[in-house]
């Protein structure tokens, strides 16, 4: 007979014999010839009783036993069981069955070995088929595969409760094959499957590779259909494996057309939606089901509350939380309280977080290590270590994996934990190095201390890999500002998946919105546009680019590569904003010279309810100070407590500073830094004043701005170098010189010049002076050409950006190898007429790139994007949109 569903699977071990055969073994225990009573006895918490009645039928002592099961008095019906062995009083194929249910549920091994053996003694071994599943579901509640196996081969009229029960074991223990293998030979020995039958075997298929899974899903599913068997454990089940799998639109259709679903329908869905990042969904369908009158329960807000979380929903998980009190959910549920504190954490509200771990009496791990990872998340540092060490020595609870990837951070940060690797040593003593949470922890550790390639090493040696893991080294590229390995790591991982998908392999590694965040912020920093554009791409066809994060990441990557009408479109179309999305915006705008828009935006968000903060302000006084907006920008910084309640900062004190000094108002600026407060860090200020010398040649006020941030910062190169241009301007070759030693003499480096174009898929860099790209000498070539053309267009050379003492003519050859001028040439001479040429440079662009740039973008008919440390220049038919002003 064929089976019904066909699995094109093959078994682990081909070389053994079926599991499920007829081949018989030895007997798994048999009785010994000792006292096996008095094991029984010296089994549990108590001995026979002295004085027992004979008065009593056998029946009555069955039906005794079977009663304090059923009241769940499990050592209490072993002892009975002891009293009428003592009595003489044979048990039957009645007392077996509830008795092995006992041990069962006390998971006591060796006392359910000397029940095995009892039950061979009697002569119950072979023939009752109901007690040989009862021992089958012994040894799966004991742990005990091998002896579910044997037990199983013994029986020698199975019914559906034995295939039931070793269908049953075998998910248990994660046996997902051998699972599916016995429904299969069950179908072939045509016993009738039941719904525990599918349901064990649609949990088999859930846990089962891609694509084949998803198939065998749909096959059990459609079999239940035909069976009449689709009740609500079956759709639950169903439900779970659909949103496993990520096909979440089949779990809506069933959670649609079942007019029987009930709670557990809905806590499935919820649960699916959000573990697929679906979290307004998961919000949508919570209200659906509490208007169709179904009332939540713990599970239900545990499985909500990360949405919230998630979201920052902040209103909503109060409503929760109110709820939560109301029903009794946070007394009974400890997963309601650690979900609580995750969402108050996670929404900046620690106190309140702190406050609902306080309340709780019943404190397990979880809850423990959601307040520790909440107030690291929130960098209170000193308090999540504390409470790691009053979680070890007064709790007496140990340190498990997720403790650890939250106290790792912590002590990262923390000043007043001086020896940061000493925390890897403990993990070592707890014998928790090869955890891959807490190695994903580690790696995250050293890239934050500058040491990527120990992150990497761990990263080398780690056998396990899963997506937290891969984001995590790409966090750490990103972080340690190497952008182009991020990117090649996103694109090994991608490689990876696409084997992994081949392959039907379990492992995912499918970018998801951590991944897409981390990443778009190197294609901003790398002006990669193309990719940027394919990760778009991906986020919308995967539902992700509506996530706050990843739309906030993707406002910035859009601005930082020069499309700022595409910034602005995707920042619409995000449907819940928070503040570092309007700061994004805001900051775009401002990098493009839109500082009327960047007020404006300001002005919006305060009317939509989201109260700027600290960063808000930075973006805002750097567009006025790009634009020259000198008044406006003071009248926003002297009433920032008064009409947005938040106080100055020394970094608004920097910034206003250059508002001022960018304008030539350097006087102003100097005055403006001696009213900063003293407790404040004055090395911005001083750095930003040092600038606008350098812009407006001010020898006198310049040279203060240096000698104080040369003692506050003497390792800088930058304050040494602008000093050195300062004297160079002047004239005063000698001093500049001089400068240049003392640099050198600190061991202090120039950052060289560099800038870099994408095209097709790489990124191509190019560093003043430097002849290393294939296309140097192309290049050069060609700028010589347009030079010419240039000069017919009343082009000069402004030779005062060289700031070394030769000739005229030297300088010219000198401007003509500035970095971003081969950049360019590098994006006419490789890309169509027409076509936008995108360049990033990590300096400040020199007047002559400027006035060069102007000219280019007119003789070539090219619009030109230029990025440099400060702002976005567009070129376009021989104008620039800073009007000259940066």
């Amino acid at each position: 007979m064929s089976c019904p569903l066909a699995f094109t699977f093959s078994l682990p071990f081909p070389s053994q014999p079926l599991p499920f055969s007829r081949q018989k073994h030895p007997y798994l225990l048999r009785a010994t010839p000792t006292s096996v009573t008095d094991d029984v006895a010296s089994t549990v918490y108590g001995a026979p009783s002295k004085f027992i009645s004979q008065s009593h039928s056998p029946e009555w002592w069955i039906d005794l036993l079977r009663s304090k099961v059923r009241s769940n008095l499990l050592r209490e019906a072993v002892l009975t069981y002891i009293d009428m062995i003592v009595l003489g009083i044979k048990p039957d194929n009645f007392a077996f069955p509830a008795l092995l249910k006992a041990v069962a549920d006390l998971q006591d091994m060796d006392l359910g070995k000397q029940i095995h053996a009892h039950v061979y003694k009697f002569g119950y071994g072979v023939d009752s088929v109901t007690v040989a599943n009862t021992l089958v579901n012994l040894y799966r509640k004991c742990g005990d595969f091998g002896a579910v196996y044997k037990v199983f081969d013994r029986i020698s009229e199975r019914n559906q409760v034995s295939w039931n029960s070793l269908i049953s074991s075998l998910c248990s223990f994660e046996k997902w094959e051998m699972a599916l293998e016995a429904f299969r030979c069950m179908l072939d020995e045509d016993v009738e499957p039941s719904s525990f039958t599918l349901v064990s075997v649609a949990l088999a298929c859930s846990n089962f590779p891609m694509p084949e899974g998803l198939l065998m899903g749909k096959q059990v599913h459609a079999y239940g259909l035909r069976k009449g068997e689709l009740n609500s454990f079956i759709i639950n089940t169903l439900v779970a494996m659909y949103g496993k799998m990520g096909k979440l639109a089949s779990s809506k259709v069933l959670l649609g057309s079942f007019e029987g679903r009930d709670l557990v329908t809905w806590n499935t869905v919820l649960s699916s939606l959000c573990q697929n990042e679906q979290f307004l969904e998961a919000l949508e369908y919570l209200r659906e089901m509490v208007l169709e009158g179904v009332e939540p329960d713990g599970f239900t807000i545990s499985s909500v509350l990360p949405a919230c979380s998630h979201l920052e929903m902040l209103r909503t998980g109060k409503e929760l939380h109110a709820y939560a009190l109301k029903n009794g959910s946070l007394d009974e549920n400890s997963f309601v309280g650690s979900a609580l504190v995750d969402m108050y954490c996670n929404c900046k509200q620690v106190l309140s977080g702190c406050r609902v771990f306080d309340g709780m009496f019943d404190r397990k791990i979880g809850l423990w290590n959601a307040m520790i990872t909440g107030y690291a998340q929130n960098e209170y540092d000193e308090e999540a270590l504390l409470l790691f060490i009053e979680m070890e020595e007064s709790a007496g609870l140990l340190a498990n994996s997720t403790t650890m990837a939250g106290v790792v951070p912590a002590c990262v940060r923390s000043g007043a934990f001086s020896k940061k690797e000493a925390i890897h040593g403990f993990v070592v003593k707890r014998g928790l190095d090869r955890d891959r949470f807490v190695q994903n922890a580690l790696m995250d550790m050293y890239s934050r201390l500058g040491k990527i390639d120990i992150a990497k090493r761990i990263f080398g040696k780690m056998e396990d890999r899963d997506l937290v893991t891969w984001n995590t080294i790409i966090t750490g590229y990103v972080f340690s500002e190497r952008h182009e390995d991020a990117l090649l790591m996103l694109h090994k991982m991608q490689i990876l998946e696409r084997k992994a998908s081949e392959r039907a392999s379990r492992v995912s590694l499918k970018p998801n919105s951590i991944t897409l965040m981390t990443i778009l912020p190197s294609c901003a920093a790398l002006s990669a546009l193309a990719k940027g554009k394919e990760i778009h791409a991906y986020a919308i066809k995967n539902n992700l680019a509506t996530d706050v994060a990843v739309g906030s990441a993707l406002v910035d990557m859009y601005a930082k590569c020069g499309c700022l009408q595409m910034s602005r479109k995707v920042f619409d179309q995000i449907p819940i904003r928070n503040v570092i999305t309007w700061n994004v915006i805001v900051m775009a705008y401002g990098m493009h010279g839109n500082s009327q828009d960047a007020i404006d935006m300001l002005r919006m968000m305060m009317v939509q309810g989201v109260k700027p903060n600290e960063v808000t302000f930075i973006s805002v006084f750097a567009a006025c100070s790009h634009s020259g907006m000198v008044n406006e920008g003071l009248k926003i910084f002297y009433n920032m407590k008064k009409d947005y309640g938040v106080e100055p900062s020394s970094d608004h004190y920097a910034c206003v500073v250059d508002l001022l000094g960018r304008a030539g108002r350097v006087k102003e600026a100097y005055q403006l830094i001696n009213l900063i407060p003293r407790n404040f860090d004055k090395a911005g200020a001083w750095s930003s004043l040092l600038g606008a010398c350098r812009i407006h040649n001010n020898l006198e006020i310049g040279e203060i701005a240096a000698q104080n941030l040369i003692q506050l910062e003497p390792n800088v190169a930058s304050h040494y170098v602008l000093l050195a241009n300062i004297y160079s301007s002047a004239g005063l070759w000698y001093k500049a010189t001089e400068v240049r030693r003392n640099m050198k003499a600190q061991g202090v480096r120039k950052e060289p010049g560099c800038s870099w174009i994408e095209h097709g898929d790489e990124v191509h860099k190019f560093v003043a002076g430097d002849s290393s790209h294939p296309q140097s000498e192309k290049l050069r070539g060609y700028l010589e050409t347009l030079w010419e053309r240039m000069r017919k267009e009343g082009y000069i050379p402004d030779t005062s950006c060289v700031l070394h003492n030769v000739e005229e003519d030297e300088k010219e050859i000198l401007l003509c190898g500035h970095s971003e001028k081969l950049a360019i040439a590098f994006g006419i001479l490789n890309t169509s007429p027409g076509t936008i040429i995108r360049v990033a440079k990590n300096l400040r662009v020199c007047n002559d790139c400027h006035l060069a740039t102007k000219f280019i973008s007119k003789v070539v008919d090219r619009e030109i994007i230029l990025r440099d440390v400060r702002r976005f220049h567009h070129f376009k038919n021989g104008t620039c949109s800073c009007g000259d002003y940066w």
